[in-house]
């Protein structure tokens, strides 16, 4: 099954995050795209769940720190 996430940048419109399954079906891709320049990350399956669960850790931080 593909997956295909894009986020767009708030500061550029050119500029984005994409998350896709890897061709191979056994991991993630994250790829960034700042102005021309490119950026691929590949996580396996574990990885990418850790990677997920900090981020959300990461955000949920940051999230108190501007309720204060």
């Amino acid at each position: 099954m593909a997956i295909q996430l894009k986020f767009k940048c708030s500061e550029d419109i050119n500029d984005f995050l994409t998350i896709e399954e890897h061709p191979d079906g056994g991991s993630i891709c994250l790829i960034g795209k700042c102005d021309k320049t490119s950026i691929e990350y590949i996580f396996d399956i574990p990885t990418a769940i850790k990677f997920a669960k900090t981020l959300r850790t990461e955000i949920n931080k940051a999230k108190e720190v501007n309720n204060d």
